[in-house]
């Protein structure tokens, strides 16, 4: 006697839906405006740090000249290679380890994600922002933000390569550490004046 089995059921492999994964991040990145004065906080702390570094230390180690991240209008090529100069070999490397390798490779990232959080936080108090589908505040924000953030890695990988070999420092190389660094500060301006907008037309509509 024969016994049948029932036939087995096909089983169809699930496709992944790249809707989800977007609404995930969206949904990720809308979030961060809730933790928006953490993020302001924990941004401070680092900037602190890193500024306490550079004037009780690093301008011990160059002699008392500032070094090329605080040169918010650039420098010349000689101006760069006199701040390599003063620093030399050993005092190069530690602002490479202490600077570039530590808080620099963090703090670029961690001031992109508490600007966009910041944009989303003051935007969404006006309702012409608020009444935006998520995805379109998320890519508003980030649209804004990240160029800064690649202009600013762009811009420690340039120091940091002229610090690791000092053979590599000539006036084309200098030149362009000079142009990125301005470059950096240009674009970091461009999301803190819409969050300045934003925060002061939010007060007026808050006010009428």
């Amino acid at each position: 006697m024969t016994s049948r089995l029932p036939a087995k059921a096909r089983t169809i492999p699930a496709e992944p839906d790249p809707y989800g994964i977007g609404r995930s991040l969206t949904a990720t990145i809308l979030r961060l405006s809730r933790h928006a004065a953490a993020l302001c906080f924990l941004s401070a702390a680092v900037f602190i740090a890193m500024t306490v570094l550079e004037f009780f230390y690093f301008r011990q180690l160059s002699g008392g000249l500032p070094s090329l991240d605080m040169r918010f209008y650039g420098f010349t090529p000689d101006e760069g290679m006199a701040w390599m100069t003063a620093l030399g070999r050993r005092g190069g490397e530690t602002i490479l380890v202490w600077h570039y390798l530590t808080f620099d490779l963090l703090f670029p990232a961690l001031l992109s994600v508490t600007l966009v959080s910041l944009i989303l936080a003051t935007g969404r108090r006006l309702k012409n922002f608020r009444v935006l589908p998520g995805q379109m505040q998320s890519i508003f924000a980030l649209v804004l933000v990240l160029p800064y953030t690649l202009a600013d890695y762009a811009q420690n990988i340039a120091v940091a390569r002229l610090l690791s070999d000092f053979l590599s420092a000539n006036p084309d190389s200098l030149s362009l550490a000079s142009s990125l660094i301005v470059t950096k500060f240009t674009l970091l301006a461009v999301p803190v004046v819409v969050i300045a907008i934003f925060t002061l037309a939010g007060q007026k509509w808050r006010q009428g």
